[in-house]
């Protein structure tokens, strides 16, 4: 997957999964920790952290000006922050962690997508 969808996938993810209150603590602290990383990576860009903060809220209106921040600040190169995107996906669905659902890698693309149960209309011009 590439780096910037998979940071978004595991926030989207841990924000979903910690507003219900069967979250196991794994689930919390992991969350809570990529969260922490993604905050210190935006950190200095004017509206960083206040688009991640606004992703958690609603992540379908939220999620390009997130990508667009992340991918500025250099978020996919952080080793340390993907690293923490995996492991919250390790923890939301383990399944399709260790199916290698998140390891998907896209160079060259158009139309692109990454999931389950999408719907994609693309209409690509020359």
């Amino acid at each position: 997957m590439e780096p910037i969808t998979l940071i978004l996938t595991a926030l989207g993810a841990g924000a979903a999964l910690g507003i219900k209150d069967t979250a196991s603590q794994a689930v919390s602290d992991a969350y809570q920790g990529l969260k922490l990383l993604a905050r210190r990576r935006l950190a200095g860009r004017r509206d960083g952290e206040l688009v991640l903060d606004r992703f958690a809220e609603t992540p379908d209106t939220w999620k390009e000006p997130l990508a667009a921040e992340l991918a500025a600040a250099g978020a996919d190169g952080d080793a340390e922050l993907l690293a923490a995107a995996r492991a919250m996906m390790a923890l939301a669905d383990a399944a399709g962690s260790q199916a290698g659902r998140y390891q998907v890698v896209v160079t060259g693309g158009q139309g692109v997508q990454v999931g389950s149960h999408n719907v994609q209309h693309n209409i690509f011009r020359r």
